[in-house]
């Protein structure tokens, strides 16, 4: 009996990196790297066109930040004023556009959403600017006068406080946007649930873990060494991480896992 010939096998196609955006298309590893650079430029565009609005507002931001120190500002040098003035504006310009590069981060990250779950996504946003806001907030009445206080009464009879406008105005504006982004945590949790790299059983177990992370970035984030500050920065981290539990619960039901096979 002649013996068949067989065939060579066909050769394997190519094959290119494909990202689902969501709606049934395919995105190719360039077209996802472009998608990026589209975002990324979003956001960048908010963040000039919010600093913008800084510089209109700057001088009366300016005043306000000044209250707590009570005196003008020194300067050291001949741009010292000048690299305060935009320091404060580009800090207004970062919580103007905080909604817009929160979406753009969020849509780019997670693109395999649906269009319900992207509905979602965007009705998320107003209250995660919300929870920076509040960071803000709880950072400008509730840390920095009793921080500020123990600052300046700080072996009064050894220095002599005098505060210059980049010292002083670095140090707060670098508070109140650290605290803000410190609210953001359950926004960080939330994303993490609707990739599926966390549920909130790990969450619940690992709480004296949680207990230490938050000591840890309350000594990170405030200013000074007192334990009564820290316990202010570390109560609300803990608060946050009960209602990260919350939206890890709400993402983890996002989550649309296929079937292996």
């Amino acid at each position: 009996m002649a013996s068949r010939l067989k065939s060579p096998p066909p050769e394997p196609e190519p094959i290119e990196q494909e990202i689902d955006n969501g709606e049934g298309a395919r995105m190719s590893f360039w077209e996802h790297l472009e998608e990026l650079r589209q975002r990324l430029f979003k956001a960048v565009l908010a963040l000039v066109l919010g600093t913008v609005v800084g510089i209109a507002v700057a001088t009366p931001v300016l005043e306000y930040l000044q209250q707590p120190y009570g005196r003008p500002f020194t300067v050291l040098g001949p741009t010292g004023g000048v690299v305060a003035y935009f320091r404060v504006a580009l800090l207004v310009g970062g919580i103007i556009a905080i909604p817009v590069i929160t979406y753009q981060l969020l849509a780019f990250v997670i693109p395999g959403l649906t269009h319900k779950e992207r509905r979602f996504l965007t009705l998320s946003t107003p209250p995660i600017t919300i929870l920076f806001l509040i960071g803000v907030a709880f950072a400008w009445y509730v840390l920095i006068p009793p921080a500020l206080g123990f600052l300046e009464g700080f072996q009064p009879t050894l220095f002599k406080p005098e505060w210059t406008a980049d010292l002083y105005l670095g140090f707060v504006t670098s508070l109140l946007f650290w605290m803000g982004v410190a609210f953001e945590t359950p926004l960080i949790f939330f994303v993490l649930s609707i990739l599926g790299m966390v549920t909130a059983r790990p969450l619940l177990k690992n709480w004296r873990i949680a207990v230490v992370g938050a000591a840890a970035a309350a000594a990170v984030i405030t200013p000074t060494v007192d334990p009564v500050n820290m316990l202010l920065v570390m109560g609300p981290l803990m608060v946050l991480y009960l209602l990260s539990i919350l939206l890890v619960v709400i993402g983890s039901r996002m989550n649309r896992a296929e079937p292996v096979g």
